[in-house]
């Protein structure tokens, strides 16, 4: 098969795209296809940095984090006129076919060059898991278990000065691992986006932690709620004597995004590399390839651009029944 085939990771890194980076290449070059990597994603793609891939260069990835390729965000690409020189830069190598690692404003331009014609697959990879037609996707797990982590190392100092912990997760927009790390974690409260609540309810949450016994106790809280780890700092020093806790604020932030892919990621990023590639081979394109029911699948990306998966929040009432 004389086919050239593009791949690129765009949007927030992910622990596990070089994973499917890898899986892409290799199932590509098998399948009798030429492979070639796009240098920080749609940008590099406007400006036609390109270069061709060998399975050699794909060698040694599988476990790091981050994406060897780079990503960057593109204003350019979103434009008409940015749009024709990625697609120009694409056709000028004999290139039709694109596949697309990254979450939801990835499958954004991905489907911009299904509509300006070319042959082109997404595979779900974001921390959020938000991303519609994946039940969860490439990155969260590393990402949920990198929060838990040290929330499990913060809990032991807190018992041992029987202080609050208030951690601050990842999340803009969806309060995913929040609710993860925080149902795992054995949370007193969790913040997210989806369900706010207000600083007086989770100060009454920590005296009544205070009050049953408890040495410590904990909140977790995603960066895009509301009331996000500063907002309730600010409020908690104003009113201390409500909480009886001593608190100590932790922000994860981006050290959520570099550790090291768990071997679900590794895996789950391979398979769903190795399907999005045998996709467009056999001639399937115009789709993001995720995880459907523990096995790889296709959803068009028209249904998927501009929706977001919602977030199961009886997670959310069985945390706050737990924490009692």
């Amino acid at each position: 098969m004389n086919r050239k085939i593009a791949v690129l990771t765009s949007g927030g890194d992910a622990p596990g795209m070089n994973a499917a980076v890898r899986a892409i290449v290799r199932t590509g070059i098998f399948h009798g296809c030429e492979m070639y990597g796009v240098q920080m994603g749609f940008e590099g793609l406007v400006k036609g940095n390109l270069s061709n891939l060998t399975a050699r260069d794909v060698g040694g990835i599988i476990q790091q984090a981050g994406t060897f390729l780079g990503t960057a965000r593109s204003a350019e690409f979103m434009t008409e006129e940015g749009l024709k020189k990625a697609v120009g830069n694409l056709t000028s190598l004999g290139i039709e076919s694109v596949v697309v690692v990254g979450g939801n404003g990835s499958q954004k331009g991905a489907h911009a060059l299904v509509q300006a014609g070319l042959a082109v697959v997404g595979v779900a990879s974001t921390i959020d898991n938000d991303l519609y037609g994946s039940d969860i996707t490439i990155g969260v797990d590393t990402a949920l278990n990198i929060a838990l982590e040290a929330i499990d190392r913060l809990r032991v100092t807190a018992s041992s000065h029987h202080r609050g912990l208030l951690v601050e997760t990842m999340g803009r927009h969806c309060g995913y691992l929040a609710l993860v790390a925080g149902l795992a974690g054995g949370a007193e409260a969790v913040v997210i986006p989806e369900r706010e609540l207000p600083p007086p309810y989770i100060a009454g949450l920590l005296k009544a932690a205070y009050e049953r016994g408890k040495k410590h106790a904990l909140i977790v809280v995603a960066e895009g709620a509301q009331n996000n780890a500063q907002k309730l700092l600010a409020y908690f020093r104003e009113n201390e004597h409500d909480l009886h806790f001593e608190l100590r604020v932790t922000i994860l932030g981006h050290v959520q995004r570099g550790g090291t892919p768990t071997a679900f990621d590794r895996v789950l990023a391979t398979r769903l590399g190795v399907f999005a590639t045998e996709a467009l081979v056999r001639g399937d394109h115009g789709v993001l390839i995720g995880l459907l029911d523990n096995r790889p699948g296709m959803t068009p990306l028209r249904e998927v651009v501009g929706k977001t998966k919602p977030l199961n929040l009886d997670l959310l009432d069985m945390a706050e029944m737990l924490s009692k």
